[in-house]
């Protein structure tokens, strides 16, 4: 049996990110909710547990204020922020109650007894009666059945209110009780005659416990394949983080969402980002996505996708649009024959009008009918923007932005006029888009200025919520229609980055 040479520290520096100290060691876990968060800082020192094969604490420290975090080799944990107190010693000013993760409260007490967590009930809580100490239980680690009431004196009702599970305050660790947990803690404490018997969802639940990601990339990776899974190491931080961005890529969206993609200068990167994002969220997502041209007149979105079918556009689709707004007459399928499919990215694309003679153009009013009705058939409308920032239809999309997306190469022309537009922006009152907006600084060249870089990620990361660099790719250069699979690995990965960052904000 193993034992752990350190005590790890666990650092809460945001809702969804947290960083581990273990034996000199820093590991990032990010997740992109609050809960996720918990789960993964749970997985990491339980796998710290399994190894040494007893239950090990951890400290968890947000900002001046720590606590110890107990998990047990088989995943149960015990949070007990009621013995939370200050960096210096000092008890925190608002102890919260014990936060406990699939063990029973007896056994959880006894536990943190071996562990050392123990404290003294907060001079706030009145005192029981004095009764006489029982004997300390000595818990093995390897004992997995519940301590019940006939091991210890029943706990005094006021340290048993401490013990009950409360609402953590935000930036806290929590571990809320589902229904189907409660009925099992519950049923644990039955005569075994009248517990009860498993239900689908106990054994759904059973199944998700036991998937642990598996290494496919490095050292890790290889050793899996030798072995045929015999030994199965997690994978690398590399590859984690591959993973934690594909999870927020695919977080589940609870109605359609609109990300409009910005710049009033031509050759900025726009439609190439449109439609290299598109192709992230597709294949990571599984379709439903829309690429849409939304310039009034001509655009070149439809150019810079795979060949389709035919060469209907926005246009077309507005002069039928009557017919998708009917739920008899209205199908997924009639749509295809208005836009252009990408096979094997997995999303959609509407082309701008492409008819040199015409002269009708898109405005608000066309915008707003097309927005409402795309957004029954599509989860992801990705919208590539013209440079007219004057035009209606510019501004409409703006107004229906989920998530803005200011794009810009590194170059002072092209990020001198991303920067005039979110002034212009601001003035028009979209302060709110414009602050959790995401910037997108692509590379001009093999070798683009290092120090214009830098200088244009300060100044956007102060205006916009994130800032992303995208690698040059010379499969991007000529200006036809993009190869996806062409695309080096270092692009994948920023584009992927690209995406999370923009989910996340979904």
């Amino acid at each position: 049996m193993g034992t752990v040479t350190s005590e790890p520290i666990v650092h809460l520096t945001s809702n969804t990110l947290a960083r581990i100290h273990v034996a000199g060691e820093v590991d990032e876990v990010f997740a992109s909710t609050e809960e996720g968060l918990r789960g993964r800082i749970v997985e990491s020192i339980r796998q710290l547990a399994a190894s040494a094969g007893e239950p090990v604490t951890a400290i968890v420290v947000d900002g001046d204020v720590r606590w110890p975090l107990i998990v047990h080799p088989d995943g149960a944990f015990i949070e007990a922020t009621a013995l939370a107190e200050h960096a210096d010693g000092e008890p925190a000013p608002a102890p919260h109650p014990v936060r406990t993760g699939e063990v029973p409260v007896l056994a959880e007490a006894a536990a943190a007894a071996v562990a050392g967590a123990v404290a003294e009930v907060p001079a706030s809580v009145e005192e029981p009666a004095p009764v006489e100490e029982p004997a300390r239980v000595e818990v093995p680690a390897s004992v997995e059945a519940p301590v019940t009431a006939s091991v210890a004196e029943p706990v005094p009702a006021p340290v048993a209110a401490q013990l009950e599970p409360a609402a953590a305050p935000a930036g806290h660790l929590r571990s809320d009780l589902s229904r189907s947990d409660i009925a099992r803690r519950e049923s644990a404490h039955r005569d075994p005659a009248q517990r009860a018997t498993p239900t689908v969802e106990d054994l759904l639940n059973s199944r998700a416990d036991r998937t642990k990601p598996r290494a496919t990339e490095g050292w890790q990776g290889a050793v899996r394949r030798a072995t045929g899974g015999a030994i199965s190491p997690r994978p690398g931080k590399a590859e984690q983080s591959r993973l934690d961005r594909e999870r927020t890529v695919q977080r589940r969206l609870d109605a359609s969402r609109t990300i409009v993609v910005l710049n009033p200068k031509g050759g900025a990167h726009k439609t190439t980002s449109t439609l290299l994002l598109a192709a992230t969220f597709g294949t990571q997502r599984g379709g439903a996505t829309l690429a849409w041209d939304n310039n009034e007149t001509r655009g070149t979105l439809g150019w810079r996708a795979q060949n389709a079918p035919h060469h209907r556009t926005a246009v077309d689709l507005l002069e039928h649009l009557d017919q998708f707004t009917e739920p008899s007459q209205a199908s997924l399928a009639a749509l295809d024959t208005y836009v252009r499919t990408q096979v094997d990215a997995r999303f959609d694309v509407l082309a701008s009008d492409e008819d040199a003679a015409a002269s009708s153009t898109i405005d608000a009013a066309a915008f707003d009918r097309l927005h409402g009705v795309l957004s029954r058939y599509y989860r992801l409308l990705i919208v590539d923007t013209g440079n007219n920032m004057r035009a209606s239809n510019w501004v409409a999309a703006v107004a229906a932005a989920d998530q803005l997306v200011i794009v810009s190469t590194v170059r002072e022309d092209t990020a001198a006029s991303a920067a005039w537009l979110l002034d212009g922006l601001r003035e028009k009152g979209f302060d709110a888009k414009i602050d959790d907006a995401v910037t997108i600084l692509a590379a001009p060249s093999a070798k683009p200025d290092r120090k214009l870089a830098e200088r244009l990620e300060r100044h956007f990361s102060q205006v916009t919520g994130d800032v992303v660099h995208v690698p040059f790719d010379p499969a991007l250069v000529d200006g036809g229609p993009i190869d996806f699979d062409a695309l080096s690995p270092e692009s994948r990965d920023a584009w992927l980055t690209a995406a999370a960052a923009i989910a996340e904000r979904l």
